[in-house]
């Protein structure tokens, strides 16, 4: 398969390049320190188009393929996660749902406000009692005249804090649930009953927040539903359909994180000096880098592959970006393991920038669903055909 890109594409890669070398990189240790993105940096993501990578043009986007939105995922990840993280809901879960299945209306009332930045969205999906098993959320929509009436609470939201719009399946039809029973609706910051609840603080993702929301008695239009009243009961099926681009855009932050670890540990490993030599001269030094260097050649082809085969051939991708989310979320969980192994105390140490990849990437084998969900999906995947 033919993984070349256009000069376009190539360029944009190369601006993304230079925007994280020469904005993100150096405050990306104040960023950690301070747990929040200053809004300079914000404005120059949204000149730069990053809230709408995937947007459609038509609604003001970028319009990018998988494949496109893959490399530029994989510069941003060389820096704070924070920052792929602000924009990722955007161009994922967080407008997917609006079109793929939206009605004329919403699609133009959204995702130029989306595309811009002028507007962040969230998808709330989690609850206390539904993670991996999304399909046991509580929260309850029941119609009441001209307006849905939601009650309920989700958590571990991806910029539920900051977010003016949330994508949020709930139940309207207990008997039905997932099959039938779980409607995809659009909630507005500004609606009547809907609160922010706790923010999160978790062992890294400094920067970027993941937070409670709260329903009590929360009152939204009747045309919030997402495509309309033809698409009340289908909620969970919009939900699903997300998961193939956002696993694959999930491996390739891993893929790029791995590889500035990489980088970084080989120019430490040629710098750090014991019994009278550089520590890159030892075996065992160069055993750990030929590891690493190895397994980021393997994700990458794999996550590439795979988004050609979503762009270009048309194929269900489920099997594929299952496959792509847990090979290289786990492979970058090694990667940053042995690049700390490799700086030794030092990269035990905040003052290098590998404690906090170790801490971050961590998550990955977590959100967008578990190592263990993917493998269920793939094994069901592979007994089906």
């Amino acid at each position: 398969m033919d993984f070349s890109i256009d000069e376009n594409l190539r360029l944009m890669v190369d601006t993304i390049r230079r925007f994280v070398r020469q904005d993100l990189e150096p405050i990306s240790r104040q960023v950690e320190d301070d747990d929040h993105i200053p809004e300079e940096i914000v404005g120059k993501m949204r000149e730069l188009g990053l809230f709408g990578l995937a947007i459609p043009e038509e609604y003001g986007g970028l319009g990018l393929s998988v494949l496109g939105e893959c490399l530029v995922y994989e510069e941003l990840s060389k820096v704070n996660a924070c920052f792929r993280s602000l924009i990722g809901t955007n161009n994922g879960i967080g407008s997917m749902g609006i079109s793929f299945d939206g009605t004329p209306e919403q699609k133009q009332t959204y995702l130029p406000r989306l595309a811009t930045g002028e507007w962040i969205s969230c998808f709330a999906l989690t609850e206390p009692e539904a993670g991996s098993d999304a399909a046991n959320i509580k929260t309850t929509a029941v119609l009441a005249g001209d307006h849905w009436v939601l009650n309920g609470r989700k958590h571990f939201i991806t910029n539920g804090d900051i977010a003016n719009m949330a994508i949020l399946p709930a139940v309207t039809d207990t008997s039905k649930r997932a099959k039938g029973g779980i409607t995809a609706f659009i909630v507005e910051k500004t609606d009547p009953g809907f609160t922010v609840g706790t923010v999160d603080r978790g062992m890294g993702m400094r920067g970027c927040h993941s937070s409670e929301l709260l329903l009590e008695d929360c009152r939204i239009p009747k045309d919030r539903v997402i495509g309309g009243e033809k698409m009340i009961g289908q909620g969970f099926k919009t939900a699903m359909r997300t998961l193939d681009k956002t696993r694959m855009t999930m491996g390739a932050c891993a893929v790029g994180s791995a590889q500035k670890l990489l980088e970084l540990s080989i120019d430490y490993a040629k710098q750090r000096v014991q019994f009278g030599r550089p520590i890159a001269e030892f075996q065992a030094i160069q055993f750990m880098l030929a590891d690493m260097a190895s397994q980021i050649y393997a994700a990458r082809q794999m996550l590439h592959h795979a988004a050609c085969l979503r762009d270009t051939k048309g194929f269900s991708v489920i099997k594929e970006a299952s496959m792509v989310k847990v090979f290289c979320t786990e492979m970058a969980g090694r990667v940053a393991d042995m690049a700390v192994q490799i700086h030794g105390g030092m990269g035990y140490m905040k003052e290098y920038p590998v404690e906090r990849y170790y801490r971050d990437l961590r998550l990955t084998r977590i959100y967008e669903g578990t190592s263990e969900i993917q493998r269920l999906v793939i094994a069901r995947e592979l007994l089906k055909t």
